[in-house]
């Protein structure tokens, strides 16, 4: 899909709202908003893909409201008698704690589709989810509106292997994605745990011990390491083989295996990140 396909998936009006809703709060010429309007005025968006506001968070929002107002302006989009959020719960939420009784606003008519796309973007930009609710937003372009992977990556401006390795977090027990949401682990650490055979435990030793990611990672690892060691079999392969495996590994960058049988054979590459397929993928395009 080229930029311009991209822009028409976006829905109507989304790919200027973006740059919208992506200026820094503190920046020199704030957006201007449409109108200022009573906070009861307004109600929270029931798809937004943030669940968690960390009361810490809101408190120290709501003095900075107290002492310079509301910066960047709430983005609203009507529904009824009232207007919904699109993206800005916090800042209201923070407003309401710190006394405001209005809030400005900028109006924009999107239909459901634009609003949660505008939800889930403008929370990825700002970094405002957990891992969690990061993938959980993802997931719901995915599902609700055909998005693909490269989609996300295009719109959201992250790597494809960082929409695909997001997405995985989904497949943790429930156990370590309580860890991801309250801080204990990070998104790097539930990476790792993904292809773990006990990834409860092992995030249980990498919380108690304050293990790095990369740490983690060679935890996760070490059993392969071990196994690798005693194989269940060897072959004696011949000079040729031998050759073409280095050559192949030379080429992709990675641990190629070629077994001969007797219709056929197997050549084997193994990988051990995303980014590593992304990148044998590319080659082979290329060629």
């Amino acid at each position: 899909m080229n930029e311009d396909q991209s822009k028409r998936r976006l829905g109507r009006g989304l790919a200027a709202l973006i740059g919208e809703i992506d200026k820094p709060a503190a920046a020199e010429a704030p957006e201007q908003p449409d109108r200022v309007v009573p906070v009861e005025f307004l109600t929270a968006n029931p798809r937004n893909p943030r669940r968690q506001f960390p009361e810490a968070d809101l408190v120290d929002l709501s003095q900075s409201i107290r002492e310079h107002g509301i910066v960047q302006p709430i983005l609203v989009r009507p529904k009824g008698d009232q207007f919904e959020i699109i993206a800005g719960e916090r800042r209201w939420r923070a407003a309401q704690r710190a006394g405001l009784d209005k809030v400005p606003v900028l109006v924009r008519e999107v239909d459901d589709r634009t609003a949660l796309e505008l939800a889930i973007i403008e929370n990825v930009q700002r970094a405002d989810l957990n891992p969690l609710e990061e993938a959980a937003g993802y997931q719901q372009l995915i599902d609700e509106h055909q998005y693909t992977q490269a989609d996300l990556a295009r719109v959201i401006g992250k790597s494809r292997s960082h929409v695909a390795n997001t997405l995985r977090l989904m497949k943790l027990p429930d156990v370590i994605k309580d860890m991801l949401v309250d801080g204990s682990l990070s998104a790097g650490h539930g990476r790792t745990l993904v292809s773990a055979e006990n990834p409860a435990a092992l995030a249980r030793k990498i919380v108690d011990e304050g293990l790095s990611v990369r740490q983690a990672e060679a935890l996760v690892q070490a059993p392969e390491t071990k196994s690798a060691k005693t194989p269940r079999e060897t072959t004696d392969k011949d000079a040729d083989t031998q050759a073409l495996e280095r050559l192949l590994s030379d080429v992709t960058g990675l641990a190629v295996s070629i077994q001969h049988r007797e219709k056929g054979g197997q050549v084997k590459i193994t990988y051990k990140t995303l980014e590593q397929l992304d990148e044998v993928c590319r080659r082979l395009q290329n060629h």
